[in-house]
């Protein structure tokens, strides 16, 4: 079962193209209702096939300027409509006279931040019958006739010369043959499809059992979507995931599609609510291979990619009756209780031996040579579901004891920590930002901090982040220069050594603050614009971006939002990232880093991310992708999915190799606090509104850092309640970061309670979140079926029975409780 649902329904849009006579207005509507709402046009003229702004006359009202070279405009409600259905369109009026070419446009929903093209490209609406067709123009060939589509038969194309212009607008560009005359376009209409994806929040669970008899492999799905659902499925051979048809026998309902795939339409269960199928499946195959089909426009994938189950890898140990029962039959011979014992135990020894069976592969010298790095952490998440799914069974299975029948308990133990990934760490960190704004004045900041080392190790703490060590033009450090001088405003390398040091004797892992997104320049060019670099790494200006206007680059165009104070790095370079990699690595072997705080990580592609990290193999790595949430006329709106769907995708993009800090519920518990609008800490689904109720353990939850508290201030976490912030996060999954002036602070005590409650709990990156409690003046949660919280002036007590909670922490407007 997906941890984080990132299943994606594609649904059909249609965009209705029209020019209507005279040539002199163009309109754009979206005919789907479901694309009608939030959408924008980024729009620009064309005069030698690149994008510009349009002339004045040309901009519709409510158009926002985008740099110098398009235009952003919102659609407005038709005044027509089609089958009782209204839409959204946008009219641009233009002079057929003028110069322009072609004008090309994409699509940007607001709610999702999703971006539509054609053919993966922009839309182009050719003006002239002379531009060459590059696969992405829209509207009819010229010479053609009727176009057809949903509104029937609808205008002819009509072409008419023009002749050329005159000598008054002879400054205008005019991208033809010498002596060519141009035909221009009159009218034309089209439908053209284009796809949205939408997040769903539905499970699937998959099992998969030996049946003895027949020593085939017999795979069990079942979803909770409640509709007729069909699945597409099919099974491949090898790691190529090539889509085959297994052998007989199949499902009932199931067809053959286009001798490729099978369709079956899956059981229906508990009165319609949850479906489920049986397939049978023959030896020697690698993997099953699925997608959901809903109905005949939507389909849902994992994270945008097929199902896929692999088979190979596991021991198909566990037994299966040789007949099926119906649900509540019995074994003949033996007792429901007796029938049920076995059952389950047959099920907990399968776990068992599935999870030897994992851990002696992945343990084996020989399979460590062979195996990829993906294939062995592909493992060890399979063990982690695994392990999850035998400690449920444990928990209900626990006999209960009156107070009579024990007289002393064992405190629990911390489980031992094991490396699973860098974007989760061990599952229980608790990070520390070692730093605030004004740290790098002293000059001696590493051996202050070192200083503290022992308390902080004290309060529970088991990741240090360190601010940034390299020279920088900025005394803070976040304007890198050159990377291999390690002597800063913070201190010297070598004292920077002996703080990682102590750190390492205390337990507690080291994150190093690295600026990979921009570096300032050594040198100036023959313009006078700093883009040169010196040092060890003297880049010349092929390694800066070429869309910021400032330094003048000669690399490609961003992949991300530039920053503008300093040279942006251009990472689709080979040599920078060739670079950039090996200096991390310089860093971990010569430093002793353990792991990555990546400042400004929205300035570049989250898969660069990913090559920087499996080389420098971290044991932790944390983004900081920083946006802004949505509003409404001031007022923060409810639902926050596009704001944390980008913090995912960017987290999706480095394929889960880093987290990243939840800025979503930061500014949700903002709203929350200030208005007293506690309702706002549960979304649609009962779940925590920000990404740690969608991606857990990529989440970094915090309430204040250098940027938004310290002597900045940028967005500070509302005054005197910063404890009711973090009676939140620490006591809920995700990795919490507690801010260095909150922790020496007269809140100390307060934040110690609660660390230790944690730790004594063993409250994980993903633990369990029940939400009590969401209204006006309160919120409150179960994690874990162990702690109890809420924050909030209202009233609230932990469920009473034969449970026995006791209160272990309070302040103002927070409690927190555990199980006795």
């Amino acid at each position: 079962m997906a941890e984080a649902s990132s299943a994606i329904s594609s649904l059909p849009n249609l965009l209705l193209l029209s020019e209507p006579l005279p040539m002199s207005q163009l309109s754009l509507r979206p005919l789907n209702p479901l694309m009608s709402s939030s959408r924008k046009l980024f729009l620009s003229k064309e005069l030698n096939c690149e994008w510009d702004q349009p002339p004045k006359g040309m901009i519709p009202h409510g158009s926002v300027r985008i740099k110098d070279y398009a235009i952003e405009t919102p659609l407005r409600k038709s005044s027509s409509s089609f089958e009782g259905q209204t839409f959204q369109e946008v009219k641009i009026d233009f002079d057929s006279k003028s110069a322009i070419a072609a004008i090309n446009f994409v699509l940007k929903d607001e709610e999702s931040g999703a971006w539509y093209q054609h053919r993966g490209r922009d839309f182009k609406i050719p003006l002239v019958d002379y531009l060459e067709d590059d696969g992405n123009m829209v509207g009819a060939k010229w010479g053609f006739g009727v176009l057809p589509g949903a509104l029937g038969q609808l205008s002819n194309i009509f072409l008419k010369a023009e002749e050329s212009h005159s000598k008054d607008e002879s400054n205008n560009i005019e991208p033809k043959e010498p002596g060519k005359e141009s035909r221009r376009l009159e009218g034309f209409y089209e439908e053209m499809a284009i796809a949205k994806e939408v997040p769903v929040y539905n499970s699937v669970t998959v099992s998969v059992r030996k049946c003895p008899e027949t020593d085939k492999n017999l795979l069990y799905l079942e979803t909770d979507l409640p509709r007729d659902v069909v699945v597409h499925w099919g099974v491949c051979r090898d790691d190529a995931r090539k889509w085959e048809i297994p052998a007989a026998p199949h499902p009932p309902d199931t067809v053959v599609f286009k001798d490729k795939a099978l369709r079956t339409l899956l059981q229906s269960k508990d009165g319609g609510n949850r479906c489920y199928g049986l397939f049978t499946l023959e030896e020697g195959l690698e993997g099953f291979l699925f997608v959901l089909k809903i109905d005949e426009n939507t389909w849902l994938k994992y994270k945008g990619n097929d199902f896929y189950i692999p088979l190979s890898s596991l021991s198909m140990s566990t037994s299966i009756p040789k007949q099926e029962k119906p649900e509540g039959a019995q074994v003949p011979g033996t007792t429901e209780k007796e029938n049920e014992g076995s059952s389950v135990t047959e099920y907990t020894n399968g776990i068992i031996k599935e999870i030897r069976h994992l851990v002696s592969g992945i343990s084996s010298e020989e399979i460590l040579k062979t195996k990829t790095k993906e294939a062995q952490e592909s493992i060890l998440q399979e063990i982690e579901k695994l392990a999850a799914e035998a400690y449920s069974i444990f928990r209900s299975s626990i006999p209960t004891f009156t107070e009579e029948d024990v007289t002393e308990f064992e405190e629990p133990k911390r489980p031992a920590t094991i490396k699973i990934s860098s974007g989760t760490g061990t599952g229980f960190e608790i990070v520390c930002q070692g730093f605030n704004w004004e740290s790098h004045k002293s000059g001696k900041w590493y051996l202050e901090l070192k200083s503290k080392a022992e308390e902080l190790s004290s309060l529970g703490f088991t990741v240090i982040w360190l601010p940034p060590p390299t020279e920088s033009v900025s005394p803070e450090g976040y304007m890198p220069k050159d990377l291999y001088n390690l002597n800063s405003r913070y201190g010297t390398i070598d004292e920077l050594k002996e703080i990682v040091k102590k750190f390492h004797e205390l337990g507690i892992r080291v994150l190093g603050d690295v600026v990979l997104n921009h570096r300032c320049a050594h040198y100036q060019n023959q313009n006078g614009v700093w883009n040169l670099f010196g040092g060890r790494l003297n880049w010349d200006d092929r390694a800066v971006v070429a869309d910021d206007p400032h330094f003048q680059g000669r690399g490609n165009k961003s992949s991300g939002d530039n920053f503008h104070a300093a040279p942006n790095i251009d990472h689709s370079q080979d040599f920078v990232r060739k670079d950039i990699k090996e200096w991390l690595c310089w860093l971990r072997k010569e430093v002793g880093y353990d792991g990555w705080r990546l400042d400004f990580a929205r300035g570049f592609w989250g898969g660069y991310v990913k090559d920087y990290l499996d080389a420098s193999e971290p044991s932790f790595a944390v983004g900081e992708y920083w946006d802004s949430l949505s509003y409404t006329y001031g007022e923060m709106d409810h639902n926050q999915d596009a704001h944390r769907q980008r913090i995912v995708d960017w987290i999706n993009a480095t394929n889960g190799t880093a987290g990243a800090f939840d800025v979503t519920t930061k500014g949700i518990l903002h709203a929350a606090l200030e208005r007293c609008e506690y309702w706002r800490l549960s979304d649609q689904k009962g779940r925590p509104p920000g990404v740690v109720g969608w991606w857990p353990s990529r989440a970094v939850t915090f309430i204040e850092n250098h940027d938004t508290g310290s002597t900045q201030g940028h967005w500070r976490f509302p005054g005197r309640k910063e404890m009711q912030g973090y009676a939140y996060i620490l006591t809920h999954p995700g990795t919490p970061s507690v801010f260095y002036d909150h922790i020496f602070s007269h809140y100390r005590s307060e934040i110690g309670a609660l660390l230790s409650l944690r730790v004594r709990n063993n409250i994980h990156c993903r633990s369990r979140v029940q939400i009590s409690k969401a209204e006006r003046d309160v919120y409150a949660a179960i994690i874990d079926e162990k702690v109890a919280m809420k924050i909030g002036p209202g009233h609230y007590e932990p469920p009473s029975g034969s449970q026995k909670w006791s209160l272990v922490a309070e302040g103002t407007d927070y409690k927190v409780w555990e199980l006795s």
